[in-house]
């Protein structure tokens, strides 16, 4: 059964486009559970960030258009337009793609570990909802595996670069003067939590948190000498903020156009720089029109990030050695497991056989048959049965010419080489048969016909 990763990320498709396919973590496992049965997945997890959406899955079939069509459908978004922005990969290039993406090799920062802890979430929320079989959890294990060894074994988490970072580095590029600066921060997840420990490392004079969850907010603004307020109260102290950073899982913007301008007109028009890490965003994009507003969205981190990224070039190279390893090992996993069902089916069709045998020799011998002719049937019969397949994999090998099956098949069946040529000569010393074909030797040899 094929394995895919169908997705679009921050390469491949705005934020625009990112935001129509982003799943809200409240419904994810019902999606889950409707994608199983509507897709014919035998396992199936999505992973949904500020930065991709991806779906990993194992079908019973050989067509990932099927996936493609039931996430358009699910997120309801036209097909046309998410389809120029979407990849799909195979095999061994979707184990990869999963281990490069939890190592932090497909981030828009380089090395950055936030997503390490998503694609965790992820797993945890797949295998909740039972969408998970023995293949997808192996190799989540494998990703998770690699993204520790290459924290452990390489230095590209050495240098403090992840989006926060980049968010406070790019704040400084506007306001100087950080600790006369205020900034207003819209929830309180692990990457508001970073944003704060980056402003207060900077000096920022004033912290103010605004979450749904109060409680949160305070844990979170007390660890920075801030203060903490529901979103209720975002309208009213706006105005307040030089810096505003949002991140939120909401799946409707937090700030319109409106509140935005009412907070520039309290500021008599001093700027504001406003940045949003949402998928999807929690600001109206038409805030940004404002003279007075300066607002940023996660793909403007481009350019900040570059500059930082160039000292963890090196490691990156050697944790790419590192997934490569890591694949290896996978597909080493995959392939005995694969043998293993082989084995098993193998074994089952040959019990299968004997069972059936018995059967009809018990009756025989019910009926008064003589017992050593009915033992002389059970043996060739059984016999007949199991090398059938075989025999009949073997001639079709042998008259395509395909040595190289032919050598496997010896070797799988434990048959000399060296004996099967004696033999193939011995056949051809005779010539050819009545009806005028070649000698088949080689085959007769290794199926024992």
């Amino acid at each position: 059964m094929p394995l895919f990763a169908i997705g679009l990320n921050h390469e491949s498709a705005p934020v625009a486009v990112r935001e129509s396919l982003a799943f809200n973590a409240e419904t994810l496992h019902d999606a889950l559970q409707a994608a199983k049965t509507e897709t014919g997945a035998e396992e199936i997890a999505i992973l949904s960030t500020c930065n991709r959406t991806e779906v990993y899955v194992r079908l019973s079939h050989t067509d990932p258009e099927v996936v493609i069509g039931w996430l358009a459908r699910h997120q309801r978004v036209d097909l046309r337009k998410i389809r120029p922005h979407l990849y799909v990969r195979r095999s061994t290039e979707a184990m990869r793609h999963l281990m490069r993406v939890s190592a932090g090799l497909d981030s828009l920062v380089l090395g950055e570990p936030q997503i390490l802890g998503q694609v965790k979430d992820a797993y945890q929320k797949a295998s909740t909802a039972g969408s998970l079989g023995a293949v997808l959890d192996r190799l989540f294990q494998h990703a998770f595996a690699v993204a520790k060894q290459v924290r452990t074994d390489t230095d590209i988490g050495s240098n403090p670069i992840s989006v926060a970072f980049a968010a406070v580095t790019m704040a400084k590029q506007i306001f100087d003067d950080f600790p006369k600066r205020t900034a207003m921060l819209i929830g309180a997840g692990e990457t508001i939590e970073l944003v704060a420990r980056h402003l207060s490392q900077n000096g920022i004079g004033r912290v103010l948190v605004a979450n749904r969850n109060v409680e949160r907010a305070k844990r979170l603004a007390e660890a920075h000498e801030g203060e903490a307020m529901g979103l209720s109260d975002l309208s009213r102290r706006l105005g307040e903020a030089d810096i505003v950073v949002a991140s939120t899982g909401s799946p409707l913007p937090i700030l319109g156009k409106g509140t935005v301008e009412r907070a520039i007109r309290q500021r008599r028009h001093r700027p504001m720089f406003m940045l949003d890490l949402a998928v999807p965003r929690d600001i109206e994009p038409e805030a940004g029109e404002m003279d007075d507003v300066y607002l940023y969205t996660v793909d403007d981190l481009r350019e900040v990030v570059a500059e930082n990224m160039r000292s963890r070039r090196e490691a990156a190279q050697q944790a790419e050695a590192i997934v490569e390893r890591q694949v290896g090992h996978y597909l080493q996993w995959r392939r005995a497991r694969d043998a293993g069902e082989a084995i098993r089916t193998f074994r089952e069709r040959a019990r299968s056989y004997a069972r059936a045998s018995r059967a009809q020799a018990a009756r025989r011998l019910q009926r008064g048959d003589d017992p050593q002719e009915v033992i002389e049937w059970l043996t060739h019969t059984l016999t007949r049965r199991l090398i059938h397949a075989p025999t009949v994999g073997l001639r079709a090998a042998a008259a395509t010419g395909e040595r190289t099956r032919i050598q496997h098949a010896l070797q799988t069946l434990a048959i000399d080489q060296q004996v099967v040529e004696r033999s193939g000569e011995s056949d051809d010393s005779r010539q050819t048969g009545a009806d005028g074909g070649e000698a088949r030797g080689d085959w007769r040899a290794a199926s024992g016909a």
